[in-house]
């Protein structure tokens, strides 16, 4: 786990994962190079240092930041890329800026070195961390939930990680993901994924998917950051 820029990045290994959507009841699979994920949902404290801003609340420097949309989350990830000395990793047009929150023409390079957010098959390959069940662990013991969470939101890494050391990946908040959810029905419609504090337990599964507009805010929804490669 590297801790060197004040925030906690784990190295998760290449492989693969099935995806499935049980509305269309299609699944798919998908090949995964090897990647760097947050151990933690990008915090309160820390989105105030790169933005200025805290658009959550209640407030508390170790809790999840929510209250916060898709463009949120790719223009931080844009913002820390450039503290860091990254290239960002969202632009439009071929410039590193992104445009208006109905910018349909935002665009994720590839190559870049900078933060962003993870797909969604990223996200579900590092939540299951090799295990195969619908939690990596008993969910009392590793998620906050309708049914543990006193119906609030909690500091991050106050339940047990997974094998690879990522903590939060089910309840507590919602995790923005990169890649729009059904273009055909749902238009510009993201995935989010994990489950959150005022979830019952069958929305706090690995295989979980849930859709939201980009521009949506809400107290349960937040996002963690990804790297492509391992350095």
């Amino acid at each position: 786990m590297d801790t060197s820029a004040g925030y906690a990045m784990v190295a998760v290994p290449a492989g693969h994962v099935t995806l499935s959507d049980r509305r269309t009841r299609r699944s798919w699979s998908v090949e995964l190079a090897p990647y760097r994920l947050a151990a933690f949902p990008v915090t309160q404290a820390l989105y105030a240092e790169i933005t200025g801003l805290r658009p959550s609340g209640p407030h508390g420097d170790r809790l999840p930041v929510e209250g916060v949309s898709w463009w949120d989350a790719v223009r931080f990830c844009n913002a820390l890329s450039r503290r860091d000395g990254f290239t960002p990793a969202y632009g439009t047009e071929g410039t590193y800026g992104i445009g208006a929150d109905d910018d349909e023409s935002v665009a994720w390079d590839t190559s870049a070195d900078g933060y962003r957010l993870p797909t969604e098959a990223e996200w579900e390959h590092a939540c299951r961390a090799g295990t195969t069940g619908a939690h990596y662990g008993p969910l009392d013991d590793i998620a906050w939930y309708r049914a543990n969470s006193d119906e609030r939101i909690h500091e991050v890494g106050g339940k047990q990680p997974n094998a690879w050391g990522l903590y939060d990946m089910l309840g507590n908040v919602w995790d923005w993901c990169w890649d729009v959810y059904d273009a055909e029905v749902y238009g510009s419609y993201r995935v989010l994924r994990g489950g959150g504090w005022f979830d019952e337990h069958w929305s706090c599964r690995a295989s979980a998917r849930r859709r939201s507009h980009p521009t949506y805010r809400v107290d349960d929804v937040g996002f963690r950051i990804a790297r492509s490669g391992t350095s």
